[in-house]
C-alpha cells in the first residue's frame, strides 16, 4: 500500500486505474498475481514493480488471489 492507493494515483497506478485497465483481459488475474508476487517490468510509465525484498517480504500465491481480485473489482 506503499505505492498505490485505491482511488489516485500516487508513486504508481490506482487501484481503480489498474482494474479499469484489465478488468476485461482474459488474463489478468493470473498476470497479475504473477506480478505481485515477484515484481516485474513497468507497465505505467517507467517504474516497474519492486521485487519481494523491495516492498517488506513475499506475499502468498492465496493472499495474491484475494488481493487481485479485490483490485479488478474497484
Amino acid at each position: 500500500m506503499f505505492c498505490h492507493t485505491r482511488d489516485a494515483p500516487f508513486l504508481a497506478p490506482s487501484f481503480q486505474q489498474i482494474a479499469q485497465r484489465y478488468r476485461n483481459e482474459p488474463n489478468a488475474q493470473v498476470m497479475l498475481e504473477h506480478k505481485l508476487r515477484v515484481g516485474g517490468k513497468a507497465h505505467w510509465g517507467d517504474m516497474a514493480m519492486p521485487l519481494p525484498p523491495d516492498r517488506g517480504g513475499p506475499i502468498t500465491s492465496e493472499d495474491a488471489h484475494t488481493l487481485i481480485q479485490w483490485v479488478l473489482s474497484q
